[in-house]
């Protein structure tokens, strides 16, 4: 058997690193639980009413970072799985930020391709930059295949008809305005090609809203799995295949 040269040891295996979504949320959130809880041993005439709310404000952080480090990215492989992807078609990702949804979707795809774009805001994704997310697939073995471009979602730089799938992940709600957040799915509707798919995973009351905007296209909650500390902020996700 071979041995290294200098007797270092081989190097470890590199795994994409996604970062957290909005990470300013979770610190204030454990930062309020963790204070209740501290309150609770020095305010004796709420003393059980403290203690409660710091144990659900905490257990909420908790449900957060268990949703964007783990629970959204097997809910993507399962979505992208029945989505039924052949392996030649062309994606595209809103708002891919370091690539989660991305380099899944990049590896169903041995010869298509995978095009990202985002711009890159650290609020919305710790560490969100293009660098990240091409460093991600290369960790994931899929750099071949995939693209990232700086683009607004409401004014995307791809000819009409031109990606077989269209997905997003929790972007869409960060546009401001309403007329803006349509003016995007407006977008994604129309550089997919007839017969394409158009897989939106947002925050239930805007998923609804996007699909009544369009006028067709299926919701269906995704679970615990996906809840951003609890079921009031559950995401919904709402697929639609563009009519010829």
């Amino acid at each position: 058997m071979s041995k290294n040269r200098d007797n270092s040891p081989p190097p470890r295996p590199r795994w994409p690193r996604y970062g957290v979504d909005a990470p300013a949320f979770p610190a204030v959130l454990g930062a309020a639980g963790t204070a209740c809880c501290l309150a609770a041993g020095r305010w004796r005439p709420r003393r059980n009413a403290m203690a409660t709310a710091g144990a659900v404000l905490l257990a909420g952080t908790g449900v957060y970072l268990h949703t964007t480090l783990h629970g959204k990215l097997r809910i993507w492989q399962r979505e992208l799985d029945r989505a039924g992807l052949t392996g030649d078609e062309r994606l595209l990702d809103l708002g891919c930020g370091r690539g989660a949804v991305l380099i899944e979707a990049a590896r169903r795809l041995p010869r298509g391709q995978a095009v990202g774009v985002d711009l890159w805001s650290g609020e919305d994704q710790s560490g969100n930059r293009p660098e990240a997310t091409l460093a991600n697939a290369a960790a994931a073995g899929v750099a071949d295949r995939v693209e990232v471009r700086t683009a607004d979602m409401t004014e995307l730089p791809f000819a009409d008809d031109s990606f077989d799938v269209v997905t997003s992940a929790l972007a869409i709600h960060n546009i401001p305005t309403s007329e803006s957040r349509y003016r995007a799915v407006d977008e994604a509707m129309r550089v997919l090609r007839p017969g394409g798919q158009l897989i939106i995973a947002d925050f239930w009351p805007m998923a609804r809203k996007y699909a009544a905007h369009i006028g067709q296209g299926t919701l269906r909650g995704l679970g615990p799995g996906y809840w951003y500390s609890g079921p009031w902020l559950g995401v919904t996700l709402l697929h639609t295949v563009k009519k010829g």
